[in-house]
């Protein structure tokens, strides 16, 4: 019985976590992978005055560099602007990162799965940590360390955004471009970085509301 309940409670301790990961991760790869979302930006920032570029040159750019950042095997460049090696090398830098937030979606997301598959074929059952389904456990921890790193960016944007590129890319300053050798920055205005961040907190939000409304509905089964 102890033995049951040990593994009870390890499974439901992975498939928390797991629902953690996912939902900041899937949030993370929708300003990604939705690239309409940065084509929205080209007109509603005048993005074509600003750097010189037509709307189809600054398109190409971009997808050239979400191509490079999303694919294995691909080498980068960036349409029609100029780049210089240290901004290609930031580019390299935010590859990794890009590599690592999707495995780590791919990986939960399967976990996930395989987790309720054998629950679903009576290897466990999840536990009630606290009298709480596991979503709802889940989706009230992500909301509200979200809810606090979302309100602390809200506060001072600029001196978050510096905060995080210190954090992720220690000792380098190659984040920091120059418009006149990187003309892609020009394409990526800081209000874009900002909308991202707030479409990656609204979905953590949702996502986490979500959960936490399944796992109040949810009965435990006799």
């Amino acid at each position: 019985m102890v033995i049951i309940m040990i593994k009870n409670k390890l499974f439901t301790t992975i498939i928390c976590v797991c629902l953690i990961l996912f939902t900041i991760t899937f949030s993370i790869a929708l300003p990604i992978f939705v690239r309409p979302f940065y084509y929205a930006h080209i007109d509603a920032y005048n993005l074509e005055a600003v750097t010189g570029k037509s709307r189809e040159q600054i398109i190409t750019a971009y997808d050239q560099v979400l191509d490079y950042l999303t694919m294995p095997d691909k080498e980068f460049g960036a349409g029609d602007f100029a780049y210089s090696e240290e901004g290609k090398s930031h580019f390299e830098d935010c590859k990794g990162l890009f590599t690592l937030n999707n495995s780590v979606l791919i990986i939960s997301v399967i976990l996930i799965v395989l987790l309720l598959i054998l629950k679903r074929k009576g290897v466990f059952d999840f536990s009630r940590p606290f009298g709480k389904h596991f979503t709802f456990l889940s989706g009230a921890l992500t909301l509200f360390i979200f809810a606090l790193i979302g309100g602390l960016c809200a506060i001072d944007f600029n001196k978050a955004f510096v905060i995080f590129h210190k954090l992720f890319f220690y000792g380098k300053d190659n984040w920091i471009f120059d418009y006149r050798t990187d003309e892609i920055i020009a394409a990526l205005p800081q209000q874009f970085f900002l909308n991202c961040g707030i479409l990656i907190v609204s979905s953590i939000i949702v996502i986490s509301i979500i959960f936490i409304i399944y796992g109040i509905f949810s009965k435990k089964k006799n």
